[in-house]
């Protein structure tokens, strides 16, 4: 395979596990998310990270250090790097999003299927091709 081209609005609508890496770059990674209700990322920051998230579903929160913005389907946000950053899934359905990471944050191929396994796996600078 080379390059990524699929419907990712039905691949995000699909997904029903907590993280999953569709495609890695050397320079970004395609993640597809599930957030169950009352379920957050949890607050983090990636110093060399900026990333981009659209939501398909759903309704929530992007924090992104002291701004708290509400989100739901159709609707996209940007973090830059170095912000502190929360998405919450404020709804009683599932918030299904998708978020690119430039550079990648994750090991290429990783699935959590739930929060609980979500070991932080940082990429190592290997590839999906």
């Amino acid at each position: 395979m080379r390059g990524y081209c699929d419907n990712i609005e039905q691949a995000t609508l699909e997904n029903t596990n907590f993280r999953q890496v569709l495609y890695t770059g050397k320079h970004s990674q395609l993640v597809v998310m599930c957030l169950k209700p009352g379920e957050e990322i949890g607050a983090e920051v990636h110093p060399d990270v900026d990333q981009f998230f659209r939501f398909e579903t759903g309704s929530g929160q992007l924090i992104v250090d002291d701004n708290t913005y509400e989100v739901k389907a159709e609707m996209a946000g940007i973090v830059p790097a170095g912000a502190n950053h929360n998405v919450i899934n404020t709804g009683d359905v599932d918030l299904k999003l998708y978020t690119v990471y430039s550079p990648p944050e994750h090991k290429d191929k990783t699935t959590h299927p739930t929060k609980a396994d979500a070991v932080e796996e940082h990429f190592d600078g290997a590839t999906t091709e």
